[in-house]
């Protein structure tokens, strides 16, 4: 199951993973916080059911984050992927999806957590930033790392220039671990996230 609020390059790379047996994993279904978005229309295009639930059609938040975790839960996924997704999801979504919902972020977690993770490794003058996939708990790109690749900061960067690199970089790392977990199970001790069969 993947989530999705934009332009769903994450998406499509994973739906090309998928379209070969070996992989391991299927993408049951899109989800959505907009309507209209690429992504959604990638998942269309593959044949993928998908949902739409803008928080603005909800009296309030924690009645989105139910009406979200039933969509997704309809589908009896093994494993959320947020491909871009720009919403945080509530108490409920991550009751229900403890240790099987995944994230990325465009830096090296701990370091330049939020929204802006390039910019900031740019201004702070790291010399190496990068992407980093992880467990989503209730902090903000706090969970325990599933997967971590190092992007080099060139001198000649913008952030837009860095930020698409680590993208680049980010979807190869997200296609390989998600391979991973599907054909060999992960499982999380204490902050340390192994593959291998649960047991």
């Amino acid at each position: 199951m993947v989530l999705v609020s934009g332009s769903g390059t994450n998406l499509q790379a994973l739906l090309d993973a998928a379209a070969d047996p070996a992989y391991g994993a299927d993408v049951v279904a899109v989800g959505a916080d907009r309507d209209g978005i690429e992504g959604l229309v990638r998942a269309e295009r593959a044949g993928i059911p998908t949902f739409v639930h803008r928080v603005k059609d909800f009296a309030d938040r924690a009645a989105w984050d139910a009406r979200l975790t039933a969509s997704v839960s309809s589908y009896t996924p093994d494993l959320v992927v947020s491909a871009g997704f720009m919403k945080l999801v509530g108490e409920r979504f991550l009751a229900a999806y403890a240790g099987r919902f995944l994230n990325t972020h465009p830096a090296l977690s701990p370091s330049f957590p939020g929204m802006h993770g390039p910019a900031e490794a740019l201004e702070y003058g790291v010399k190496v930033t990068g992407c980093t996939l992880f467990v989503v708990d209730a902090g903000v790109d706090t969970g325990p790392i599933v997967a971590q690749q190092a992007v080099p900061v060139l001198q000649d960067d913008s952030v837009e220039s860095l930020h698409e690199r680590i993208k680049q970089t980010e979807r190869l790392m997200l296609v390989d671990a998600v391979g991973r977990i599907a054909r060999e199970g992960f499982r999380v001790e204490g902050r340390v996230v192994r593959f291998g069969a649960l047991g």
